[in-house]
This record gives structure tokens, C-alpha cells and sequence, in this order.
């Protein structure tokens, strides 16, 4: 029984030049944050310091939020509580059009992604404009984003150039990615310009001083908040960080483990609103209650967003983020899309080899792989257990627990290797699928050893 992400991932690598450059773009990612985690003697103690923050934050949840809440009203900032996406929306809408907003340039934010925010906005009639350059392309294109970094990473800079030349009248044949940025950059100074609002999301809410940090490497959220005399955050609960002491952990983890760089070119700060402006702060449960008190995946809610689970995971480096079922793909994203909606989203449990690459680069120290471990386990309660492999585990669990038996099938496995491809490879062998079996050995390590035929170390 094929699953949608398997299906999905058999159209990805059938174009193996796409699948190469994807995997080896992601690895250099990969690369590059080693590089920068082996600078720094003290980089497992910040990430144990991390986790740690984060799990203590999560404990303390409602007393953090409500210090937050308080302090940033006090800052002069409008504080919004919203439980579902839906009410998100609502709010966000409301306060656009209390201020007869037509244009609203957003800055990237995934929690916006999560909650539809878009095409809600859109079919009230408003103009939204994502300005981060990857968001962008892919808003031109009409799709949506296959990494939470790297939203456009799987689109070259050849089909990129084609866009411009279409939407922006860039010159023909020109994909030289600083000319697209230029043309990108003088496309979107005329959207800053003439909207009547900006939107961010915030990397951290910080509950001592009740302020957001935003941290991008373009400054488009600061172009947005800077021109613009209305500024809207959209902020999920699990962001808050206790102190500016505990910020200064996360944000020496954040640009390494994300882009292998020591800090995002922007690391912005807000406060309160500009000087005859407003600032709302929606922030969003959507869920994040229910994780909070689930015992065994509570730890997702440590996560910072930085995609280096991603950028290791060889299932995803080889699949693409359009394989995956639930708008985050990858580890992290397997994992909120099962507690999201399991019956919706159990095929993308089957998207990980839990070789366990993903719990090792999480600056957050997220079990990732443990969870998806756990996830597996339940999918029969769910009734979504795969019954070719429930057989198959039945078959096997009654082979090991016979030793006779297991002993026969041991000696007969080598007629294998004499049998026509077509009886060995079919539909009835998924794993076959792309795969060699090995030779089978025409004598047991156990049989040789028996009879001295393995030469013993003294």
C-alpha cells in the first residue's frame, strides 16, 4: 500500500538531476552549520542551556504569557488572543479594516502560513504582498513554501528568471541571482511604499521586556514597520523566551543551525509602536495547549524554526518538501502534523529512517526522531498501520521465536539468488522498489564458525 508521501516522493526523484541538486544543496546547508557549531567550544552547552529554557518556559506558560501580555501593553503595543486560526484571521481582519487597509506587506512567517492567513485576506479584498524574496517567488507562482528557511529551494534560479521576465519585465535570459535580487529589491520598494500596513511574524516574544524579535536576513520586516504606520505580529505561544539573557542563547543557535551564518544580517527588535502608529500583537494558541500537556510530545513545542532538521534529514534532502502531506515538512513537521490531525497526516511518519540525524543538529535538543518512533507504534489504534508490513512483522516476530524454523529458512535462503528477477522483484516486494537485494551466503556465519572456519583472535 503506497502512501501519498511515497507517491508524492516517486514523482520527485523520477527527475534525477532535480533530486541531485536538492540533496546537495540542503547537504552544503548541513555543511555549513557544522562549520559554524565547531567554532564555538561551548556549542552543546548552549544547546543543553536551550532546551532547558525552553522546557522551563513551556512549564511556566501562562505566567510568562501573562508578564508578556502585561509588559508589552505597557510599552504602548495592543495585545490580541487568539485560540484558532480562524480567530486569527478574524482579528487580523478586524484591525485592517478598522484602519481601511487596501495593501498589507508581510514579512515571512510560517504561523501566518498555518493559519491561511492569505487567501483569507485576499478574498476580503486585500492586497497581500509577501516581501521576503523566496515567499515572493513562490506567491508569483502560486505555490507555497517547501522549507521553512528556504521557502523557494527547490525552484533554480533559471525558472526564477523566467518569473521575473514575466511579472517584473526583467531581461531575457538573465538568471544571475545578484541582477534578480536587484530586480526583486526595485519590484518590491513600489509595494513598501504604497502599503497601508506591515505584518510580522516573531522568532521571540521576550516576557521580561514585552517585546518581539524578528530575525531575517534581507531587512524586509524592517522595511515593512519602518514605512508603514501600522504594524500587526502574529506570534504563536510557544515563542516566548523568559529574559534578554535567555534571547542571547537562542540567537547564537538560531542563524547557525538555519544557514550556517554566526547571525541573520537583521536581528530586529520591537518594542513599541512607532511614534503615531499602532503595534497589534496577536497571540496564537491553535492547538499549542493540547501539545503542551501531552507528555510525549511536548518537546515540539521547543522548536525555534530553524530547518536544520531539514537540511540533515536524508528522507526529506532526497523527497522534496512537496511530498509531505502537512504544510511543515520534514522531522518537525511530521511531528506537529500528527498532533494536528493524525488520521489526516499518518502517512508522513513513513518519511524518516530514524537514523536519528535530526535529534543531533536540533539547537533545541527536540527528540524528533523519538517521537516519530512513537508516532508508529500508535498507528494501528489509528487503524493506519500499513498490512503489508503487519504481516510482514507478524511473519517475522513468529521466524525469530522458532529457532528450528529460523535455522531452515536460513540454510534455504541462498535458492534466492538463482531465481528469475521477476519472481523476486514485483509488486509484492515494495522493498525491491528501487533497491537491490543482497546475495545471499551460500554458508552461515554460525555454520563457519562451528566448524572453525573463522579464524579466532588470541
Amino acid at each position: 500500500m503506497s502512501t501519498k508521501h511515497a507517491a508524492a516522493a516517486q514523482r520527485f526523484i523520477r527527475n534525477k538531476e532535480q533530486e541531485q541538486w536538492h540533496n546537495e544543496t540542503l547537504w552544503f546547508v548541513r555543511q555549513k552549520r557544522d562549520n559554524m557549531a565547531m567554532q564555538l567550544p561551548e556549542w552543546e552547552e548552549l544547546r543543553e542551556l536551550a532546551s532547558k529554557i525552553k522546557m522551563h518556559t513551556i512549564s511556566r506558560l501562562d505566567y510568562y504569557l501573562e508578564m508578556f501580555a502585561t509588559k508589552a501593553e505597557r510599552n504602548g503595543a495592543i495585545i490580541h488572543w487568539a485560540k484558532d486560526a480562524q480567530e486569527h484571521n478574524e482579528i487580523v481582519y478586524r484591525i485592517l479594516e478598522k484602519h481601511q487597509v487596501k495593501k498589507l506587506v508581510k514579512s515571512k512567517s510560517m504561523l501566518t502560513e498555518e493559519c491561511l492567513l492569505n487567501p483569507y485576506l485576499i478574498e476580503k479584498g486585500i492586497d497581500v504582498v509577501e516581501s521576503d524574496l523566496g515567499e515572493r517567488i513562490l506567491q508569483l507562482m502560486g505555490e507555497h513554501p517547501s522549507h521553512i528557511v528556504l521557502p523557494a529551494i527547490h525552484r533554480k534560479r533559471e525558472e526564477v528568471g523566467k518569473l521575473f521576465e514575466e511579472k517584473m519585465a526583467s531581461e531575457k535570459g538573465n538568471s544571475d541571482p545578484t541582477y534578480l535580487t536587484h530586480t526583486a529589491r526595485k519590484y518590491l520598494r513600489k509595494e513598501f511604499l504604497s502599503a497601508d500596513a506591515a505584518m510580522t511574524g516573531a522568532n521571540f516574544g521576550v516576557a521580561q521586556t514585552g517585546e518581539i524579535v524578528v530575525c531575517t536576513n534581507e531587512g524586509n520586516a524592517d522595511m515593512g514597520t519602518s514605512l508603514s504606520n501600522l504594524h500587526i505580529v502574529s506570534m504563536g505561544i510557544e515563542k516566548l523566551v523568559p529574559d534578554l539573557k535567555s534571547l542571547g542563547v537562542f540567537t547564537r543557535l538560531l542563524a547557525r543551525s538555519a544557514t550556517g551564518q554566526p547571525s541573520t544580517t537583521y536581528t530586529s527588535h520591537y518594542r513599541k509602536p512607532k511614534e503615531g502608529g499602532e503595534m497589534h500583537i496577536v497571540i496564537v494558541d491553535n492547538g499549542r495547549s493540547e501539545i503542551r500537556n501531552n507528555s510525549e510530545h511536548v518537546q515540539t513545542l521547543k522548536c525555534i524554526r530553524c530547518g536544520a532538521c531539514m537540511n540533515t534529514c536524508p528522507v526529506y534532502r532526497r523527497s522534496g518538501g512537496y511530498s509531505y502531506t502537512y504544510f511543515i515538512p520534514g522531522p518537525i513537521g511530521i511531528n506537529l502534523g500528527m498532533q494536528k490531525y493524525p488520521e489526516k497526516y499518518y502517512d508522513n511518519v513513513s518519511a524518516c529512517s530514524l537514523c536519528y540525524s535530526c535529534n543531533n543538529v536540533c539547537p533545541a535538543k527536540v527528540n524528533l526522531a523519538d517521537q516519530i518512533y512513537r508516532w508508529r507504534q500508535n498507528l494501528d489504534s489509528l487503524r493506519k498501520a500499513n498490512p503489508t508490513k503487519k504481516i510482514m512483522s507478524k511473519s517475522m516476530k513468529f521466524l525469530f521465536t522458532h529457532p528450528a524454523l529460523y535455522r531452515i529458512a536460513l540454510k534455504m535462503a541462498p535458492i534466492i539468488n538463482h531465481l528469475p528477477r521477476i519472481v523476486i522483484y514485483n509488486k509484492l516486494n515494495t522493498w525491491g522498489y528501487g533497491r537491490e537485494l543482497p546475495r545471499f551466503a551460500s554458508e552461515s556465519f554460525t555454520s563457519m564458525w562451528k566448524k572453525g572456519k573463522v579464524k579466532r583472535n588470541k
